[in-house]
């Protein structure tokens, strides 16, 4: 079930000649519901000429807009903090070169609502209230000079300073929550009290989101207002689906499919084509006729039907797959109705890395470093969202015709957000393809976000080079990792600078490695303007301490033969 939310809003200029108040809202459909959430803001000017309004209205348009054309990778609060940071420099500008703009400013209370969870971002006097079970909280406080006599004085305001600082809040949502914004032509006029009965109203249904604003500032320009009066309110109807442990008691409960062939249909999806079946799991390209769409349905393979273990692992990577909602992975649809265990992600047309590969395609360095620096995003997304892959290599990254880079298959994946459901479907240490994992894995130790990078690392060299850094490693191995081979051995084109990165990235030492996805993308955006130091060879006693002891060892007891030699010999 997707997030749902009932909002309404309303605004009027009360007794004042000009309403300098702008409230607005966004309410997208998926898949921008759930990677951005829905944006509600309300802004009140401060000006004593028309800058007032142009400030506020300029602000909520802006927030409104560019939210939305963030980078996915980046955190709610951190995409309003860099937004509403530009929108203080304009508005700033303004005032400066036009006269009549002069003194122009606006405070502003933005709330974004995305999944299970809600985020505020607060500058001025608007506030933000959340009725839950009854009880009225003010989630704001107030930018304004704490003596009586000066309340009425903000102390912080878009365009009002140079150096802008936004009060940031967040929490957990829950069904029947209640969030108002308002303007203080509202809070000035009704008490907490009043504003907690009209609240309780709408989330008892007595009255509509709509109503209810409209209602608010009747009641505030009755009670005296002598402001603007603005409202937003929404009221949480449905959250997305929660806990784990719901997603393996929802999926257990469905059958799973017979093995189908092209021309047949599953819940009203005509199977294209079998697009790829291994021993636990099935890929079909089907076609949604009603949506005109070609989409992807992975399901288990039947043979798996009984295994109480695969299922819970295939619910697990069905509701992971659901949470990773950015430009770098196929979106999972929900589908009108599902009678067999299955999920659903769009299509796109193109190729994984390696089927490019085995089909002789030669990526130039420029391409390379292109869809490198494309990849290290993804795995940037993921472990932003607490999740590791735990088996890139190039069968899973797909480059599509479109010219984006997309991870695929979870399988595997290791989250935050099921350990607490003991979910242990890829939990051990050697998980995924043996070329691909880090030296430390094969001592044992725990997957991490270092092993995601090293794996993206092997990828990126091995994309240009068709070679492997350590060789080709077998499942039934136990290698011993001495030094990579240099890159340039195998593609002479290779300019230092790139060679140098990917030394780094697949260096035997997880200390030598890039700590996070971030470092690694600044290095591959540098290139040769700041090139990475060339990697120093390490003496033998850093390399292999257990060949250096050794050596010493029989050094010492040639020694002491010779010496016993001599002894004897005199």
């Amino acid at each position: 079930m997707p997030l749902t939310v009932s909002t309404g809003h309303h605004s009027v200029a009360g007794i004042r000649p000009r309403n300098e108040d702008f409230v607005g809202m966004v309410t997208p459909g998926e898949p921008e519901l759930s990677c951005k959430g829905m944006v509600l803001a309300v802004a009140d000017g401060v000006s004593g000429n028309e800058g007032g309004r142009e400030a506020a209205e300029y602000v909520v348009r802006g927030l409104l807009t560019d939210y939305y054309a963030t980078p996915d990778t980046w955190e709610v609060t951190t995409a309003l903090d860099k937004v509403l940071v530009a929108m203080n420099s304009w508005v700033q500008q303004q005032g400066s070169v036009r006269r009549e703009l002069a003194g122009m400013a606006t405070t502003m209370t933005s709330l974004v609502l995305r999944g299970r969870m809600y985020y505020s971002a607060h500058v001025g006097d608007t506030r933000c209230y959340l009725l839950r079970d009854g009880a009225l909280q003010k989630l704001t406080q107030d930018h304004v000079w704490d003596r009586p006599e000066m309340q009425h004085v903000l102390t912080r305001a878009i365009g009002l300073d140079n150096h802008l600082v936004i009060d940031h809040g967040m929490g957990e949502l829950r069904v029947n929550d209640v969030f108002l914004l308002a303007c203080d032509g509202i809070w000035a006029s009704l008490t907490e009290y009043d504003l907690t009965d009209f609240l309780k109203q709408v989330s008892t249904g007595k009255l509509d989101s709509e109503a209810a604003c409209e209602v608010l500032c009747t009641a505030a320009l009755k009670a005296g207002s002598q402001d603007n009066c603005s409202a937003v309110i929404a009221r949480i109807d449905s959250l997305p689906e929660g806990e784990l442990r719901d997603a393996i008691s929802e999926l257990h409960a469905l059958p799973v499919p017979p093995r189908m062939k092209p021309g047949q249909t599953l819940d009203g999806y005509a199977i294209e084509e079998v697009m790829h079946t291994s021993p636990t799991t099935i890929l079909y390209r089907v076609s949604d006729t009603s949506h005109h769409r070609q989409l992807v349905l992975k399901t288990l393979h039947p043979d798996k039907a009984n295994d109480t273990q695969e299922r819970s692992a295939f619910a697990h990577e069905a509701w992971l797959a659901k949470r990773v909602v950015a430009r770098f992975f196929p979106q999972v649809i929900t589908p009108d109705q599902r009678n067999y265990l299955y999920y659903l992600s769009t299509w796109h047309a193109g190729a994984s890395l390696q089927q490019r590969l085995e089909a002789g395609q030669h990526f130039t360095i420029p391409e390379a470093v292109a869809y490198g620096g494309k990849l290290v995003r993804a795995i940037g997304a993921l472990h932003r969202r607490s999740i590791l892959h735990r088996d890139i290599k190039p069968a899973n990254v797909h480059l599509g015709d479109d010219d984006e880079i997309r991870i695929l298959d979870l399988g595997v994946a290791q989250s935050g957000f099921d350990s607490q459901d003991g979910q242990g479907n890829a939990s051990h240490s050697m998980a995924g393809t043996p070329s691909f994992l880090a030296p430390e894995q094969f001592q044992g130790a725990a997957p991490s976000r270092a092993t995601d990078l090293y794996a993206t690392g092997v990828t990126l060299y091995y994309l240009l080079t068709r070679h492997y850094p350590y060789g080709e490693i077998e499942p039934f191995q136990r290698p011993k990792f001495a030094e990579p081979a240099s890159p340039g051995r195998y593609r002479p084109d290779l300019p230092h600078w790139l060679e140098n990165v990917l030394l780094k990235a697949v260096a035997r030492d997880e200390a030598e490695r890039f700590e996070t996805a971030e470092e690694f993308l600044l290095a591959l955006e540098r290139g040769a303007a700041h090139p990475l130091p060339t990697p120093q060879a390490k003496p033998l006693a850093q390399r292999d301490p257990l060949a250096t002891w050794r050596m010493l060892a029989v050094l010492s007891i040639v020694a002491n033969v010779l010496m016993l030699y001599i002894l004897i010999a005199r």
